[in-house]
């Protein structure tokens, strides 16, 4: 069985994010999709990297979390069903999404630094330009920042020779 690989954009990875326990996440399945992964090949990539996520980088969610997300996301699915006869089969909209697993396969949740470190353990194209990405931004950081600070040494220097 194969997973459908979506193209995700800016918009509709940000749609992807839950506040789950107060922080906010993005579930295994879309961040496998967004890294032209299956989940499986992520699980098992965080799996063989364990020290890598510690707690606050990725959690699995409890049985009532998973089950309370599957409850929202059948009746959102319900309410977009237009005619009645679609609406016969939506129990096949839960089952035809890896984020509607069974009870034995709780999805795990990534914090946003959990996310940038999944990309440095996968080795698909999509995870790698990100972690370049972010390897770019982090350095483009602390170019500005070590430039505010220069700037600011500059002025007190001014200011107080003055």
């Amino acid at each position: 069985m194969t997973e459908e690989k979506s193209v995700y954009t800016s918009g509709n990875v940000e749609s992807t994010i839950l506040t789950i326990r107060g922080q906010k996440v993005i579930l295994d399945s879309d961040l496998a999709g967004i890294y032209g992964v299956s989940t499986k090949a992520l699980n098992q990539a965080v799996k063989r990297n364990a020290e890598r996520f510690p707690a606050d980088f990725m959690f699995q969610l409890t049985a009532q979390e998973a089950q309370n997300m599957r409850s929202q996301i059948v009746t959102a699915d319900l309410q977009t069903i237009g005619n009645k006869d679609d609406r016969m089969n939506w129990s096949q909209i839960v089952t035809s999404s890896n984020k509607h697993r069974g009870a034995k396969y709780r999805p795990f949740a990534f914090t946003e630094h959990g996310a940038i470190m999944a990309a440095t353990v996968l080795n698909s194209p999509k995870a790698v330009q990100m972690s370049v990405f972010v390897v770019h931004s982090h350095a483009a950081g602390i170019n500005v920042a070590q430039r505010d600070g220069e700037e600011a040494g500059s002025d007190r220097k001014d200011t107080s020779c003055a």
